[in-house]
């Protein structure tokens, strides 16, 4: 004979072992005592054994009942986080968000964000992917994360591109390179310059889609670096030039080995969005999650 255990029947057996008798445990549970004896009656007959020692006091587990104590302290641990988080789920306050970020220099300018948020969203899964290593967008839409950091918004079903904030790509040289005499720069002045960029492809680089590559010039030579800090080490030794956002370099202007310029006269605008699946901006933490963004975006430009 099979036996239909059910989780009322765990939380029952846990009930009476921690009550020490019928009537505390069905206060406990809220059920009668008939109904509560009715309930351990069934069980046993399913069992065909004897879950308690009912001359004893307090009421006392058989051996059988003491494995299926284990069982329930096993169980119904994990049945009730689940629970919880089903509850949370449904009022919005958890949740996954799982982050890919396109934009490298985003790593720096999104890690005090996400130090904000988990103080007001412990109960959300906060993972960052780079998005650098695999096809952000279309791992969006499939739903492997839930956030895409980009300057490149696409026509996509179901994806909203919530703007963040707008930054400039400027021009960081050695104060002794002779383009620091310029007012601003141009595609022509990298021509016979090393420039330094980080490891990523051309095409996700301001400085070659938005200046080198639809004036079809070549730098003279390309270097890369991994880290910020590295990229203006170089550059404050005259290996190279970069370009970089402007809450990147920041701190440069006020540094007297470096000189930062825009690209071209009226200097380049780009704007950086959070692509999202467009249900999951109902999400109280989703919103939080990019107001913050741009609170510290704007944080960093003023600084």
């Amino acid at each position: 004979m099979k036996m239909h255990i059910e989780f009322r029947h765990l939380r029952t057996v846990r009930a009476i072992h921690e009550a020490g008798g019928l009537a505390r445990a069905a206060e406990l549970l809220n059920i009668t005592q008939s109904a509560l004896s009715h309930q351990i009656k069934g069980l046993e007959d399913q069992a065909g054994v004897e879950l308690f020692v009912r001359k004893s006091k307090p009421m006392r587990l058989s051996a059988a009942g003491q494995r299926l104590l284990r069982a329930a302290e096993k169980v119904l641990p994990e049945i009730d986080a689940l629970q919880a988080e089903f509850m949370g789920l449904r009022d919005g306050s958890s949740g996954r968000l799982h982050i890919a970020i396109e934009c490298h220099a985003c790593f720096e300018w999104l890690f005090p964000v996400l130090e904000q948020f988990r103080k007001s969203w412990p109960d959300v899964d906060v993972d960052i992917r780079p998005g650098l290593a695999f096809d952000a967008l279309p791992a969006l839409v499939k739903e492997d994360v839930d956030v895409v950091i980009s300057s490149d918004p696409e026509e996509l079903k179901g994806v909203a591109f919530s703007p963040l904030f707008d930054y400039q790509p400027v021009f960081v040289a050695s104060k002794s390179n002779p383009l620091a005499e310029k007012d601003w720069i141009e595609a022509e002045d990298f021509r016979d310059q090393t420039l330094i960029t980080y490891p990523v492809e051309r095409s996700r680089l301001d400085v070659f889609s938005q200046l080198l590559m639809p004036a079809k010039v070549e730098p003279a030579a390309l270097r890369q670096a991994e880290l910020t800090a590295v990229i203006l080490l170089l550059v404050a030794s005259n290996r190279g030039v970069s370009v970089l956002p402007d809450w990147v370099v920041r701190e440069v202007k006020y540094s007297s080995d470096y000189v930062t310029r825009p690209l071209t006269q009226g200097g380049l605008t780009r704007r950086l969005y959070a692509a999202t699946r467009v249900e999951d901006l109902e999400k109280p933490f989703m919103a939080d999650l990019i107001r913050l963004a741009g609170q510290e975006a704007r944080r960093l430009q003023s600084a």
